[in-house]
């Protein structure tokens, strides 16, 4: 899906999908020969947790910090239970 389709689906700007991958939270998509982004359902899905996260007033710092974890489940995660424990406090 282009990038359009994708801001739809997550009721989010083009700009702000743009911005996420510059911070490094979206992961950058595939390329089309005529060099459109093409996006897939994953990212659908990680763009909806990060923006309910946006809409739990959780920082980029923190949104990166669960995002980490997501993608690495193995680790530690003493990290994320301290910082979902800040939050909520």
């Amino acid at each position: 899906m282009k990038i359009s389709d994708l801001a739809k689906a997550t009721n989010t700007l083009p700009e702000t999908v743009r911005f996420y991958e510059r911070e490094g939270l979206l992961p950058a998509p595939a390329r089309t020969e005529a060099n459109y982004r093409m996006y897939s359902a994953e990212h659908v899905q990680r763009l909806a947790f990060i923006r309910h996260c946006r809409s739990l007033d959780m920082t980029l710092a923190e949104i990166r910090t669960l995002l980490h974890f997501k993608d690495a489940p193995t680790e530690d995660c003493a990290d994320v239970d301290g910082l979902i424990a800040r939050h909520l406090d």
